[in-house]
């Protein structure tokens, strides 16, 4: 059975949570292999919406076994918070597995993270506070805190007393804040072992078992391709790979073990934070997306920057994710506008290219060439075969489809769980 990686094809926020569910009832495990409590899935079931960040969304679906691997930073806090949220909606959370090499986020990574942000003044990049970048940056530094550590009370004596040599220096003579002490982070993180402890395990060595005896395995991206540390738009970006690849050093499967990778695209484009962002709109048909794509964060609830399809960035996304799929969501949104503008190239100084630059600043500088594409009025919410849409929307999707790189397999036509066309099988 296969091994699939699910990516985001833009800037996040494509609607990752809903393409997972969609597999959820077919995959044996889901797996979260990169990033932590700064992105988060929304995954409606039924009449009920439940907000995701930390853990992996296949933890919804019975029968799955969620897993946070190695890949991810883990604010223990926060995962038992979200736990403890599932379970009193009767949600059996029992099944998560956690990696023993995942790294912790401490308080001192969250303080960090929102004093070094708020020195950037105008060049902030936009994090969430929530001490991902800091935690990633220890774990490069090797003076991280990893999930093991916790069971052994010297070893995160030292490692926290390591840790905090340097950066209380730096709070106390840089950024003008109280040192941190010692025992404060080790006491807290000593307090989570005992219920952490049964969800602990060799994440690695279990997906290989589950691959080997012919379970499907899902492996789920945080934020997405674009957003990407060496891939992205750098250095508006997140701490981790978010492509791909990152599910092989972010699980310890080996490459070829991967048979599918699916990409979530939206119909149109968003960003949260600050970044270039070429179809980004600023008059009416962006406030038109926003609110009708409810286009605000689901960790930070801000409102998402909402742009046109961009082309080329789905192009580079099927380049650099080898995409086998394309999960188109959020056409819905679309009806009712009488044009739909695609960008299907940039002008950089005047010179047309077709290619996402690979120079920052020719990035920045960047001015969408649309080609525009008939709307339709039909409410498309009910629909679920591609014949069932209405002419325009189908040729659309179809235009959408030439101009990315790969097949789009599957189509979002409303928030509902069931709201969604399968023209190709996901996993056969």
């Amino acid at each position: 059975m296969p091994a699939i990686v699910l990516i985001g094809a833009q800037w996040g926020d494509e609607g990752k949570g809903k393409a997972t569910d969609l597999l959820g009832s077919r995959v044996d495990y889901v797996v979260k292999f990169n990033g932590g409590n700064n992105a988060g899935h929304t995954v409606v079931v039924g009449d009920e919406k439940y907000a995701l960040h930390l853990l992996p969304s296949g933890i919804l679906s019975p029968g799955v076994t969620p897993v946070i691997a190695n890949g991810v930073v883990v604010d223990v806090e926060v995962l038992f918070e979200e736990l403890d949220a599932l379970s009193e909606r009767g949600v059996d959370v029992s099944r998560l597995k956690v990696s023993l090499n995942a790294h912790v986020i401490t308080a001192y990574h969250r303080t960090l993270d929102k004093v070094t942000e708020r020195f950037l003044g105008k060049r902030q990049i936009g994090t969430t506070g929530r001490g991902i970048g800091p935690a990633y940056a220890d774990k490069i530094n090797r003076v991280g805190i990893r999930v093991q550590d916790l069971f052994d009370e010297n070893i995160l004596r030292q490692k926290v007393d390591g840790a905090l040599d340097q950066k209380n220096h730096m709070l106390v003579k840089v950024y003008n804040r109280r040192a941190i002490e010692a025992e404060e982070i080790v006491t807290e993180l000593l307090s989570y072992a005992e219920r952490l402890r049964p969800m602990v395990a060799d994440t690695a060595l279990l997906l290989h078992q589950a691959l080997n005896a012919g379970k499907t395995v899902l492996f789920e991206g945080g934020q997405a391709t674009m957003l990407d540390v060496d891939h992205g738009t750098y250095p508006f970006v997140t701490s981790s790979n978010a492509t791909s690849g990152g599910a092989v050093t972010g699980s310890g499967i080996a490459p070829n073990r991967i048979d599918r990778v699916i990409a979530v695209v939206k119909a149109y484009t968003t960003r949260v934070g600050s970044g270039p962002f070429p179809t980004e709109l600023f008059d009416e048909s962006g406030e038109y997306l926003r609110a009708n794509g409810f286009e605000f964060g689901t960790t930070t609830g801000r409102p998402r920057r909402c742009g046109w399809y961009d082309a080329p960035i789905a192009r580079y996304t099927a380049r650099i994710n080898g995409v086998t799929d394309f999960v188109l969501t959020k056409l819905d949104v679309l009806t009712g506008l009488a044009e739909i503008p695609v960008c299907v190239a940039y002008s950089v100084d005047g010179v047309r290219v077709d290619e996402v630059p690979v120079s920052q600043s020719d990035f920045h500088h960047a001015v969408p060439i649309y080609e525009n594409f008939p709307g339709w009025t039909e409410d498309i919410t009910g629909v679920r075969t591609f014949d069932e849409l209405p002419q325009a929307a189908q040729n659309y999707v179809l235009a959408l489809e030439r101009m990315s790189g790969s097949r789009i397999s599957a189509i979002g036509v409303g928030p509902d769980r069931e709201a969604i066309v399968v023209r190709h099988d996901l996993i056969d």
